[in-house]
C-alpha cells in the first residue's frame, strides 16, 4: 500500500466563460504546482489530471494537445500528452463548447525532495478557425511512494 505524500491544485480558473483566450499552435501554459516529495521511498509516483474547456463557433475537426511535463525551462521533461481530435459540435455561428479532462502517471521520477509539474495546450500545426480557452482550467496532482 502507498504513502500518501502531497498534493496540490493549480486552478487557472474556476468557471466558465471566465477567460477568452484562442489557442494557438505555441503551447500556452495554463498550470503549475510543485509537490513536496522529500522522504519518498524508492517507488515514488505521481499522479496528475488537467481539465480545460474549449468554446468555438465553427464545425471544424480541431486537434488539441495537452502537455504534462516535469520541471521547468530548457531541462523540463515530458510526462505525458495526448492529442484530441473529436470535432467542435455546432453550426456556423451557434456557439459550442466541450471540456477536455485527461489523467496520467509519472512512475519513478527522479527525486530531489520537490517536483514541480507544468500543464501546456496548444493545437498542432495550427488552423484558420481556432477554439478558444473559455474556462474551467486546472491541474491536480497528487504524489505516493512505498
Amino acid at each position: 500500500m502507498g504513502t500518501f505524500l502531497d498534493s496540490q491544485i493549480s486552478q487557472n480558473i474556476s468557471y466558465s466563460g471566465g477567460i477568452a483566450i484562442p489557442l494557438s499552435p505555441t503551447p500556452a501554459l495554463f498550470g503549475t504546482l510543485g509537490l513536496n516529495t522529500a522522504g519518498a521511498g524508492p517507488n515514488l509516483r505521481v499522479q496528475f489530471s488537467a481539465t480545460v474547456a474549449i468554446s468555438s463557433l465553427v464545425t471544424v475537426a480541431v486537434p488539441i494537445t495537452i502537455e504534462i511535463y516535469r520541471g521547468v525551462g530548457p531541462g523540463r521533461v515530458l510526462v505525458y500528452s495526448a492529442t484530441e481530435t473529436s470535432p467542435v459540435i455546432g453550426a456556423l455561428g451557434v456557439a459550442s463548447r466541450r471540456i477536455i479532462t485527461v489523467t496520467g502517471s509519472d512512475y519513478r521520477p527522479p527525486n530531489p525532495g520537490n517536483l514541480v509539474y507544468q500543464a501546456f495546450i496548444s493545437i498542432p500545426g495550427g488552423i484558420v478557425l481556432v477554439p478558444t480557452r473559455t474556462g474551467p482550467e486546472s491541474l491536480n496532482s497528487a504524489a505516493y511512494s512505498d
